[in-house]
């Protein structure tokens, strides 16, 4: 379920930290049950780390996604994943093929790095959150 993303809201987004977009990030994921990552014609996307680590980058909107999809990722296309599908594949194919999770990297900062199942504790902690307000 796709929700409209404001310039202000991108804007302002520039201006958050890694940890500030990881909290509206997994806010958002939870909310709209989905989250969106670039692909080409070879399939998703993955970055490599400063530390070397494989990731897959990931975002809470597809204008986020297309906003960083420039320079040797410019052919990239956002793809919506809902989170059923998320926890079911992703996570358990991520775990066995040792990669992490870069949540919502901007121009200027990779985000978050983090293994898929401490993200999946994350949308499940605030789904458990919800469900008590």
């Amino acid at each position: 379920m796709a929700y409209t993303l404001t310039a202000v809201e991108q804007a302002n987004i520039e201006k958050q930290t890694d940890d500030e977009r990881f909290n509206h990030f997994v806010n958002k994921v939870v909310e709209h049950e989905q989250l969106w990552i670039l692909t080409d014609e070879h399939g998703c996307m993955m970055l490599t780390s400063d530390d070397e680590e494989d990731c897959i980058p990931v975002w809470p909107h597809a204008d986020y996604a297309k906003a960083w999809a420039v320079d040797d990722w410019a052919m990239c296309q956002p793809e919506a994943i809902s989170l059923k599908v998320w926890q079911a594949r992703w996570v358990p194919g991520m775990e066995e093929d040792e990669l992490l999770v870069a949540v919502f990297p901007i121009s200027d900062a990779a985000g978050v790095l983090i293994e898929p199942r401490e993200l999946q504790s994350a949308f499940d902690r605030k789904k458990k959150i919800g469900h008590q307000n």
